[in-house]
């Protein structure tokens, strides 16, 4: 099945941003004049989902208000923080069956949409098909990558020592297993490395450029890296 369905990830609370997020929720921080929110739903309304969710927790009334003249954007609000794991499993019923992407909103991109490239790798029987690039293609990104892949595009956990692949907080994943957990607030990583075992957890590289903008620092580096490559595409 295609996936036609788009979860935008946005409940978080921004600490390592200091005192940026004290009254603002970190989507909202704008990068080269738009809100980092703004910035995932250029990459949605490029790439056509037939249905956005977005979830909220931390000043969600904020990011609420911000969506007001988007009204087909479906909010999932957690009362608490359910992790990436825990918050995809209760947006389930606005997202419908089937699989589904997930986009984080705390980053910039150049290049190809994510979006895209994710709808043209992904094949039937896969679980999971993971946006990844090597570490020293990254800006605002500090430390190793988590995964390795193989020829056929399967993918598997880094040893200790090895520098590897980086999530770039982009994905296709079938949600189905995420039934099967008991706890309430929950990360991905778990689904992932139970696919992982099976053998249907896979990666795509993105050939563009891709930028963290979880510390402040970031800002500046996701604008001078807009300003030298262009937008996505």
């Amino acid at each position: 099945m295609t996936p036609d369905a788009l979860m935008i990830f946005a409940a978080g609370f921004g600490t390592r941003m200091g005192a940026l997020t004290a009254d603002m929720p970190k989507p909202l921080i704008t990068v080269a004049g738009r809100a980092l929110l703004d910035h995932a739903l250029d990459l949605a309304d490029a790439a056509g989902p037939g249905r956005i969710v977005v979830n909220t927790h931390y000043r969600g009334d904020q990011i609420a208000a911000h969506l007001a003249d988007r009204p087909a954007i479906a909010l999932s609000h957690e009362d608490v923080i359910l992790e990436t794991g825990g918050g995809l499993r209760k947006a389930l019923p606005l997202l419908g069956a089937g699989p589904v992407f997930t986009l984080n909103s705390d980053a910039v991109w150049t290049g190809p949409n994510p979006l895209i490239t994710l709808r043209g790798g992904w094949r039937a029987g896969m679980g999971a098909l993971l946006l990844l690039a090597p570490p020293d293609a990254l800006r605002g990104h500090s430390g190793q990558g988590d995964f390795r892949m193989d020829a056929q595009g399967r993918i598997s956990r880094c040893p200790k020592g090895e520098a590897g692949l980086v999530y770039l907080g982009a994905q296709i994943l079938d949600p189905a297993g995420l039934q099967d957990f008991d706890e309430t607030a929950f990360s991905l990583n778990r689904l992932w490395d139970r696919m992982i075992v099976q053998g249907r957890a896979f990666g795509i590289l993105h050939p563009g450029g891709w930028c963290d903008v979880g510390r402040p620092e970031g800002i500046a580096e996701a604008e001078a890296m807009l300003r030298g490559a262009g937008d996505v595409f």
